[in-house]
C-alpha cells in the first residue's frame, strides 16, 4: 500500500527544476520541487557544492502537515500525497557574480533533474548512488593527527608501487581522516590482489597508529574497489564516527555558535547556526544533520559579507523531535565540528605540475623536512596534470608561518620542475610578499607552479541582524 501511495505521489508531484537569472539582481535563482525524501536536500546541496557555487540565500519547506490541525481526518493520507519538498537557492560563482555560462546553467538543470528523479524512483535512499567506476582502489584511514603523517603515507604507497590519483585529508581536534584513491603503477587499474592489499593495509595501519598506546584503537582502514559515497561526505562520516566532536580544551571566541531548542507547538526541534561564512558551509551542516539521521522540514539560510545564519526545523527520521538535553548537546557539538573541519587556520600551498609516479611523496617530504605540518590536503590527477592543494601550519599548529620557511619550500619544490617562471605568493598577518625563483633544469620533464594564500582569518560578529535583507 505504501508503494502505491508513493507512486501516486510522484505522479501528482513530478520533480521540477527552475534555473533563472532574472529573478534576482545579483544572484542566480534555483528552485527544486520534489516529493520529500530523506537525503534529497543533501543531494541537491552537494551538486551546488561540487560546482563551487556560493549559496547567499536559501529557503527550504516541506511537510503539508504544518498547515493542518492534528485532528484533521485523513491527515496521514494528505500528508503522504501533499508532502512536497521545495527548495530555493540564490547562488553566485567564486567571484560573487551570477552564473552566466550557458553550459554551466544547463549542467545544473540537468544534474539536479537527474538526481531528484533517481531519488524519487528509489524505494530507499539510505546511501548515495553507487558509482560504476572500478578503476581504482579506495583506502580510508582515521587516526591521530601528527606532523609528517601524509608524507609517511605517500612514501609507503610509493614503495608499494601504488599511484595516488586522488586523495583528501582532513584534520580536526587532533584527529585525521583521509580518503585515498590508488591504482597499480604497472597496470593503471585497481589493486585487487588480496595478499598485496593485506600488506598495504598493515603498513598504512602502522603509520596511522604511530606511537599511540597499543590498547587504544587509533586507526581504522577500509579498502574497496568502488566509489560509493561522495568524498566530502565520507570524511565527515569518518570523523564523526571517530568522535572528533569531543573537545579536550576550552572553546575559543572564533568557534561557531549553535543552538538547539524545542518547538513544541509544531513538534519540531529548531537548530540555529551563526558562524563565519565560507564555501561549502551549507553542504557541511546539511551533511551532518543527514548523517545523524535528522530530516530538515523547513529552513532559512542567509549570508552577509562575512557572516552566515542558518535556521532549521528538524525531526529524527522516526518522525519525532529531539527529546533529551543530552541529544541536544550532541547535535550542537557535532554541528560545530562539521563546520570547523574545513576552517583550519594556516597557509595555502598549491602545486601544479606534470603528473609522474612518486611526485606526491617528494612534495610532502619537502614540506615535512621544512618543519611544516599539513592540516588539510586535496590531491587531484587529471589529463596528465597534478594539482595539489595543501593547508600548512608550523608543527605547533600555528597558522602563521615564517616567510623564510616558505622561501625554502618554494626553492626545494621548484627543484622538482624543469622550466623557468615559477612564482609564489604568500599572504598572512595583513601583509603580502611575492617571491619568485627560476627553476633549475632537471631530468624530469615537468613544470611546477605554486601559490600560497592565508585562509580563514577569524572575526567577531557585529550587528548580525543587518544580514537579514531581502533579495533585490
Amino acid at each position: 500500500m505504501d508503494d502505491e501511495f508513493a507512486k501516486l505521489n510522484r505522479r501528482i508531484n513530478p520533480p521540477r527544476v527552475i534555473v533563472d537569472n532574472g529573478a534576482c539582481g545579483h544572484a542566480t535563482f534555483i528552485q527544486v520541487d520534489s516529493v520529500s525524501k530523506h537525503e534529497i536536500l543533501l543531494e541537491i546541496v552537494q551538486v551546488l557544492s561540487d560546482l563551487n557555487l556560493n549559496v547567499t540565500k536559501a529557503y527550504i519547506s516541506s511537510d503539508a502537515g504544518w498547515f493542518m490541525d492534528a485532528k484533521t481526518p485523513w491527515k496521514g493520507f494528505f500528508k503522504l500525497v501533499l508532502h512536497i519538498f521545495i527548495t530555493m537557492f540564490y547562488v553566485t560563482d567564486n567571484r560573487g557574480k551570477k552564473i552566466t555560462d550557458e553550459e554551466t546553467l544547463g549542467y545544473i538543470q540537468k544534474t539536479l533533474e537527474t538526481k531528484v528523479y533517481i531519488l524519487n524512483s528509489m524505494k530507499s535512499s539510505a546511501n548515495l548512488i553507487p558509482s560504476k567506476d572500478h578503476t581504482s582502489t579506495t583506502i580510508e584511514l582515521t587516526g591521530n593527527d601528527r606532523p609528517g603523517l601524509l608524507s609517511e603515507l605517500s612514501a609507503v604507497l610509493t614503495d608499494m608501487g601504488c599511484n595516488v590519483i586522488n586523495a583528501e585529508i582532513w584534520t580536526h581536534n587532533a584527529r585525521a581522516a583521509t580518503v585515498i584513491h590508488i591504482t597499480d603503477r604497472s597496470t593503471g587499474h585497481a589493486i585487487e590482489d588480496p595478499d598485496r592489499l593485506s600488506t598495504i593495509k598493515e603498513l598504512l595501519f602502522n603509520v596511522m597508529k604511530g606511537d599511540s598506546d597499543f590498547k587504544t584503537p587509533s586507526a581504522r582502514m577500509f579498502v574497496s574497489t568502488s566509489r560509493e559515497t561522495h568524498t566530502g561526505r565520507r570524511l565527515h562520516q569518518m570523523l564523526l564516527a571517530d568522535r572528533d566532536f569531543e573537545r579536550h580544551n576550552d572553546k575559543c571566541s572564533m568557534e561557531p555558535h549553535v543552538t538547539v531548542l524545542d518547538c513544541s507547538d509544531r513538534d519540531y526541534t529548531v537548530v540555529t547556526i551563526r558562524c563565519l561564512d565560507r564555501p561549502k558551509l551549507l553542504f557541511d551542516t546539511v551533511c551532518c544533520l543527514t548523517d545523524m539521521e535528522y530530516v530538515v522540514f523547513h529552513g532559512t539560510v542567509i549570508t552577509g559579507r562575512l557572516e552566515a545564519y542558518q535556521e532549521y526545523y528538524i525531526r529524527h527520521v522516526d518522525g519525532f523531535p529531539i527529546s533529551s538535553e543530552a541529544e541536544q548537546q550532541r547535535v550542537m557539538e557535532c554541528l560545530e565540528a562539521a563546520i570547523e573541519r574545513r576552517t583550519t587556520q594556516g597557509v595555502e600551498l598549491e602545486v601544479i605540475t606534470e603528473d609522474r609516479f612518486g611526485v606526491l611523496s617528494e612534495i610532502t617530504r619537502i614540506i615535512r623536512e621544512n618543519g611544516l605540518s599539513i592540516k588539510r590536503a586535496e590531491i587531484r590527477r587529471n589529463g596528465g596534470k597534478a594539482n595539489d592543494r595543501f593547508i600548512v601550519s608550523d608543527v605547533m599548529g600555528n597558522g602563521v608561518v615564517d616567510p623564510k620557511t616558505m622561501e625554502m619550500v618554494q626553492k626545494e619544490i621548484g627543484g622538482l620542475g624543469e622550466e623557468e617562471g615559477c612564482g609564489m605568493k604568500v599572504e598572512g598577518n595583513n601583509s603580502s610578499l611575492l617571491l619568485s625563483t627560476k627553476l633549475p633544469k632537471e631530468k624530469h620533464e615537468t613544470r611546477t607552479s605554486f601559490s600560497f594564500g592565508n585562509l580563514f582569518k577569524g572575526r567577531n560578529f557585529h550587528n548580525f541582524n543587518k544580514l537579514i535583507k531581502s533579495c533585490s
